[in-house]
């Protein structure tokens, strides 16, 4: 036939998010983008002789998730240095994971632990020790990120970075000291994140052609779990253009498995507006192609408006500085017409940069720029109508989930029902996107935010709304993929399974829309296809998609635990040997259930017929 698909997927159950055919069984895929959802005999008729066909074995199809806040970039250059502790249920099963991972890391590397977990997840509810910390690495250094509060360095990561009694304490951040003064591992930020962000970056990092294995390492676990796009949203030590060599290289070599869309983060204080007087000049929105593109300015757009959305220690007062600064800001980019996004935790926040909008919104006209607010979680109706009538949005992340128990510690339980008020957002007219801001706060899962979303329960099983603040599961969806594309401006081009609109979907492990609210976190893609082309795979599917070179060092954490750890705890290493096999294409379905004792990880990977551990 003219003009045959090249790619059919059939016998499913796909939700398209298209209101005008919402259910299919098939879908054909040519030149990157859908041409056809429907009914099995319908698509099938599409066929040609080279028409690739995949049989969906009744599995749930749904679009490829975006989400519309991840520091990807940033992350991907670093992922494979790092331990994950992303839904690792208990805090034993942790600490046994950080000292097999101590025991293969060589002098003078790190282990490091850096967010998207919280003390909740954990069967006992709080953190490590340092002494705990010291007794499985007396040797090596072990720094561990916890939300944005807290670093926890052992005594061998206090030498590395020459902290000493000596040190002084960074602004808004404290060295926490024993009665001698010497510093006890301990860093705070109250609230200012600095401290542990710096401390961070005094670790070694990864060579070049590492960056690059590590940062595909990274898109593919994102892949796993049904990703296909991602909004960075830049971030501190991530500078334009130095920091975009690793992934404007992969997107060269055409190596990118997600689609990005960047936004650039103005890396000093009192240096704002020179970064962006700077970056209009060299890159222009929408400038790039449906896979790598750039997206306008923030999250941070100036320093004065910063409110750390630590919810352990008081709301921050911003300087009286900060509209003073902000406005240049908003009338350069207004001026030059890029979108941009701001990081506002607290409505006092938005409420005192809407100030600034409003204003320049009389002169320059605003409404039409795809600008929008971060977080937003304790935001008021009257906010909420401002940012409407402005035509902004409001890009909404799961960071509660891990720190809502915080939260009401801090505030009660009656003031954490609206945190944020997203069913009321959608009721008022406003643009709601959804994602994680991962990596260091909260985890790159999108379906803990689904989960989130759908049941108002951090991953510490505490419920936090009402049903009024929870959403129907199509609705939830819709806010991963649909809704995203207007943060991108590129509403319509993707984000539903329809008939000209790119051809990215994931196939899930389980029904979404019929497993128990709790188990929603759990589901993963078994199939994710990115313009038409498999970018991973597993189970049934586990041969479409091209495999990976190993990840890279020999001892990265990711060739033995992976990344999110799936239900089902690591405490027998079950967990670690599906992450580590399926990265080096190896099947062990039954050992993900089976109990098999560890004594060392040769033992271990041998009782599985496998010889992973050689690595």
């Amino acid at each position: 036939m003219a003009n045959a698909p090249d790619l059919i997927l059939y016998n499913g159950k796909i939700t398209t998010l298209d209101r005008a055919n919402p259910e299919a069984q098939a879908v054909a895929i040519s030149g990157g983008r859908f041409v056809m959802a429907g009914a099995d005999h319908d698509v099938m008729a599409l066929a040609g002789p080279d028409t690739r066909r995949i049989d969906l074995k009744g599995r749930r199809v749904i679009p490829g998730l975006i989400d519309s806040h991840m520091h990807v970039i940033r992350g991907g250059l670093n992922y494979n240095m790092e331990l994950r502790w992303d839904g690792v249920r208990s805090l034993a099963d942790a600490m046994r994971m950080l000292k097999q991972q101590v025991n293969r890391t060589p002098a003078p590397q790190w282990v490091r632990v850096i967010g998207g977990f919280t003390a909740h997840q954990f069967a006992e509810k709080r953190l490590p020790t340092i002494d705990e910390i010291n007794a499985v690495a007396p040797d090596t250094p072990v720094f561990i990120l916890h939300l944005y509060d807290r670093a926890i360095l052992n005594g061998a990561a206090l030498r590395a970075v020459g902290y000493d009694k000596n040190t002084k304490d960074f602004p808004g951040g404290e060295i926490v000291r024993n009665t001698q003064g010497e510093p006890t591992g301990l860093l705070v930020a109250k609230p200012n994140a600095t401290i542990l962000y710096a401390t961070l970056a005094r670790g070694p990092k990864l060579p070049e052609e590492y960056q690059k294995n590590s940062t595909r390492h990274f898109m593919r676990e994102v892949n796993r779990l049904g990703v296909t796009s991602v909004i960075d949203a830049g971030g501190g030590f991530q500078n334009y253009p130095d920091d975009y060599k690793i992934i404007e290289d992969l997107h060269r070599d055409g190596l990118l498995t997600i689609r990005i869309a960047y936004n650039l983060f103005t890396q000093k204080p009192k240096e704002e507006l020179k970064d962006f007087s700077s970056w209009v000049g060299q890159v222009k929105p929408g400038q790039g192609d449906d896979t790598y593109r750039a997206n306008g300015a923030g999250e941070m757009l100036v320093y004065s408006a910063a409110d750390y959305e630590d919810f352990q220690v008081e709301r921050p007062e911003l300087p009286a500085s900060m509209e003073s600064d902000l406005e240049p800001v908003i009338r350069l980019l207004a001026q030059n017409k890029w979108p941009w996004r701001l990081h506002a935790t607290y409505n006092e926040t938005i409420g005192r940069a809407l100030d600034v909008y409003e204003k320049i919104h009389r002169e320059i006209p605003i409404d039409k720029l795809n600008w929008f607010f971060d977080h937003a979680e304790t935001i008021d109706d009257r906010n909420i109508e401002r940012i409407a009538k402005l035509g902004g949005g409001i890009a909404v992340q799961h960071r509660m989930a891990y720190q809502g128990e915080y939260f009401v510690a801090r505030y009660g339980a009656r003031a954490a029902e609206r945190t944020p008020p997203i069913a009321r957002m959608l009721a008022m007219g406003v643009k709601v996107g959804a994602g994680t801001d991962a990596t260091r706060v909260a985890s790159y899962n999108p379906w803990v935010s689904l989960a989130w979303l759908v049941t108002g329960k951090t991953v510490g099983g505490l419920a936090l709304y009402p049903a009024s603040n929870t959403l129907d599961r199509e609705t939830a969806l819709r806010l991963w993929t649909e809704a995203n594309g207007w943060f991108s401006t590129e509403a319509g081009k993707k984000g539903r399974i329809e008939a000209g609109q790119l051809a990215d979907l994931a196939v899930l492990s389980d029904d979404y829309f019929a497993v128990p609210g709790d188990a929603i976190g759990d589901i993963t893609s078994v199939l994710t296809i990115l313009g038409g082309k498999p970018v991973h795979g597993s189970d049934d599917f586990k041969d479409l998609a091209p495999p990976l070179p190993p990840a890279m060092p020999d001892w990265s954490p990711v060739r033995f635990f992976g990344g999110y750890q799936a239900r089902g705890g690591v405490g027998t290493n079950t967990g670690a040997a599906f992450a580590s096999c399926t990265v080096h294409g190896h099947e062990h379905a039954k050992a993900w259930t089976a109990e098999v004792p560890v004594a060392d990880d040769q033992s271990f990977w041998g009782a599985l017929g496998c010889s992973c551990w050689a690595f």
